[in-house]
């Protein structure tokens, strides 16, 4: 009797694991679509900023809070930011590729790509860990667009630099560490996606 209670137990169980394998699963469930509008004043301030970008960089982020401070001096706080890894290589003129992830207070965190021409006194490979602050952006989805660099914003400091990128009222920030930080100033412009590509332009 035991034996038939176990085997009637074990086909239920069975039963119920096939109909939840059955249920269609929908990504559109997991997270937002991207057309969520995000309030202004859904930001974050510097002292958070700095605090994750010396978590992010780790020993080499010696000038991060001077680097900080000097993009929320000109552009105050961002409403968002991204975290992830880039590599390029070049011989004068190349490529970079990058991805990672977009935090946002009220959207949720979306994964990204970025692809973008390295151009300047440049040679070999490269990699390196970067947080781009991000301005006036309206919705998840109006990240995906290409950003063009901003003459004169360079900005290098304790082996951490960062440049300016613009695309209508949204501004992108990067912010690169190391040998990073030096190849991120040759960087003309940068192309955001949702899925990987290997076309930089």
């Amino acid at each position: 009797m035991a034996l038939g209670s176990w085997r009637a137990a074990s086909w239920i169980s069975a039963a119920y694991l096939v109909l939840f394998l059955l249920i269609p699963f929908s990504p559109t469930q997991a997270q937002t679509s991207g057309n969520e509008p995000i309030p202004p004043n859904a930001t974050y301030g510097e002292d958070e900023i700095v605090k994750t970008g010396h978590q992010f960089f780790g020993s080499v982020s010696g000038g991060l809070a001077s680097v900080v401070e000097k993009a929320f001096s000109r552009y105050g706080e961002p409403n968002g930011y991204i975290l992830g890894e880039e590599g390029s290589g070049a011989l004068i003129a190349g490529a970079r590729y990058g991805e990672g992830h977009l935090y946002t207070r009220n959207a949720g965190n979306h994964k990204v790509f970025w692809q973008g021409p390295s151009v300047g006194w440049d040679f070999g490979a490269d990699g390196a860990r970067v947080m781009m602050l991000v301005y006036n952006l309206p919705t998840v989805n109006s990240i995906y667009d290409r950003f063009a660099g901003v003459n004169g914003s360079a900005y290098l400091v304790g082996g951490v630099g960062m440049t300016v990128l613009l695309k209508n009222e949204v501004v992108l920030v990067p912010v690169r560490a190391g040998v990073g930080a030096r190849l991120g100033i040759n960087m003309g412009y940068l192309k955001i996606t949702d899925k990987p590509t290997w076309n930089p332009f």
